[in-house]
């Protein structure tokens, strides 16, 4: 079975994910972002915490 298949056959389990990030000292949705905004989101680093 295939991604495609697995996620056809549990459609209806799936929710949508909001993503969040610090703007300037609040917390603020990446999909109300503007294009260069977006575009500046996808290029930042991301840190993992041990």
């Amino acid at each position: 079975m295939n991604k495609n298949e697995i996620l056809n056959q549990h459609q209806d389990k799936r929710q949508k994910c909001i993503v969040y990030t610090r703007v300037m000292g609040y917390h603020r949705p990446v999909e109300s972002f503007n294009i260069g905004k977006t575009g500046e989101h996808k290029q930042r680093k991301q840190f993992v915490q041990h």
